[in-house]
């Protein structure tokens, strides 16, 4: 019940953040969205991380993860902001989801074995993006570039999958406090601080609401995800990855933003292939 009521937690957060960012990226600049979100996130989380003490895992190649895991995630969020900018929720949200697909080409690329059927997955959900960005649009948004939107989400969710391993691998040696650390970190040393420096950082009254909800709901989405994880992976996992779902039909009740047959039949494919992906390798 535990993995159940937190995946289901960690999939409304995130879609939350999701549906914030679409509206934020309208009034202020990608870098002052992510920046600002992740010195929210740093204040959240430096309490707890000075709580838990330095880990002893904390060393060496575990520096090397621990960057790689920040770089990716906020390269990630760049790269989703840029895709909101010209895309529909109910389209980027569905591929941004695929990071864990993405994840597990790469722990393939490095010798882990992937079963028959994974591989086939994997092909449904490359087609499921396809599909999405050639699809007609019924009622295209005044600014929207399908599929400049969908080539950005597909590389958020590579650099998301690049984080997400390296998190992986940063898991069994660090605590919850500190996996929060290398994004937030690395957020507010390459982004905030330098935009604040150089007087570039934007913020207005209508932005600050949805930089604060984001910043908030991806911290808690995590922690929320890591004591679900700790009842069921499989099942905390299957649905977080629902956020994409969640996000399209926020977006759908909220924005008005519809989606053609065959754009609904491309995220179908992708939500479904992403939650397969996450049984079979949760099993």
């Amino acid at each position: 019940m535990t993995a159940i009521i937190f995946g289901l937690l960690t999939a409304a957060l995130f879609a939350t953040s999701t549906l914030s960012t679409s509206r934020a990226i309208r009034i202020i600049p990608a870098q002052s969205i992510v920046g600002s979100s992740m010195l929210i996130g740093l204040v959240l989380t430096i309490p707890f991380a000075i709580a838990d003490g330095i880990p002893d895992g904390l060393r060496g190649g575990t520096i090397v993860w621990f960057l790689v895991s920040g770089l990716g995630n906020v390269g990630g969020l760049l790269l989703v902001n840029a895709a909101l900018k010209v895309g529909k929720v109910g389209i980027v949200a569905p591929i941004v989801a695929t990071e864990g697909a993405i994840s597990a080409v790469f722990a393939a690329a490095l010798g882990e074995s992937v079963m028959p059927i994974a591989a086939f997955v994997l092909l449904l959900i490359v087609a499921g993006v396809v599909l999405s960005a050639v699809a007609p649009d019924p009622e295209p948004l005044e600014h929207e570039r399908p599929l400049r939107a969908v080539l950005l989400a597909t590389a958020a969710a590579a650099a998301f999958g690049v984080s997400l391993f390296a998190t992986g691998y940063l898991s069994d040696d660090l605590p919850t406090s500190w996996l929060l650390l290398p994004a937030r970190i690395i957020g507010v040393l390459v982004l905030a601080i330098p935009l604040l420096v150089l007087g570039r950082l934007r913020m207005t009254r209508r932005a600050l609401p949805f930089v604060i909800v984001i910043g908030f709901a991806e911290v808690i989405g995590f922690s929320a995800f890591t004591i679900g994880a700790r009842d069921s992976v499989a099942i905390a996992s299957v649905l977080a990855s629902q956020f994409a779902s969640i996000g399209a039909v926020g977006a759908y009740l909220l924005f008005k933003e519809r989606l053609g047959r065959l754009q609904v039949l491309g995220v179908v494919m992708l939500v479904v292939g992403v939650a397969t992906l996450t049984i079979l390798r949760s099993g």
